[in-house]
């Protein structure tokens, strides 16, 4: 897959006021500061398609791009949330739960994770309720290009051991760099692969 068009559509803070659900939809998901939109304009070709802040917690809404005109791609607020209000926490995880449980036609969730760091319980626990609520979802380590490939592989490793203490199978699993493009032809292939499958869901 290649990507040729893309167009930034609507941010909004609610599900039930995203575009008709009428083309397949991937979103992006992960604690804050994991490196979302680095990844989201990698894989787009656009620089400034997804906007990049050094201030973590910078997205707040559902964003929506669409791509290739032919399906969305989504920016979601970061979990493990940047210093907010406890109101805002509180919206920000309804609101995230809300699009993943009754967004029809999203096809994966990709939850990207920090590649320096070892397993965080944090990521371990949304993984985890994904699982239990059967949103389907793969994993993206982001910023491989910050440690040495043995760390990198070591942070994976351990991941996948913490993974398998609760799951029989492990999910689709990325390794990315934003500034190297690592990873950017597999995880186009994968979309293109779960686009081939959509079919409209009338609610």
């Amino acid at each position: 897959m290649e990507v040729k068009f893309t167009e930034y559509l609507i941010s909004n803070p609610d599900v039930k006021t995203c575009p008709k659900a009428d083309k397949p939809e991937i979103a992006f998901i992960g604690r804050s500061n994991v490196g979302k939109s680095s990844l989201i304009n990698m894989l787009s070709n656009k620089k400034e398609l997804a906007k990049i802040s050094s201030s973590p917690g910078k997205t707040q809404l559902i964003n929506h791009f669409l791509i290739n005109k032919n399906m969305y791609w989504v920016d979601l607020p970061g979990y493990g949330f940047a210093k907010v209000a406890q109101s805002k926490r509180i919206a920000w995880t309804k609101m995230i739960w809300n699009y993943a449980e009754q967004r029809t036609n999203l096809l994966t969730l990709f939850v990207l994770v920090d590649s320096r760091h070892k397993p965080q319980k944090l990521d371990i626990e949304f993984v985890n309720k994904l699982g239990e609520k059967g949103i389907p979802f793969a994993l993206v380590f982001t910023k491989a290009d910050k440690e040495s490939q043995k760390e990198v592989a070591l942070h994976v490793s351990l991941f996948k051991t913490a993974l398998l203490k609760t799951w029989e199978e492990l999910p689709p699993i990325f390794v990315t760099s934003a500034v190297k493009r690592l990873g950017r032809k597999e995880i186009l292939t994968y979309v293109e692969d779960l686009c081939k499958d959509f079919e409209v869901q009338i609610p």
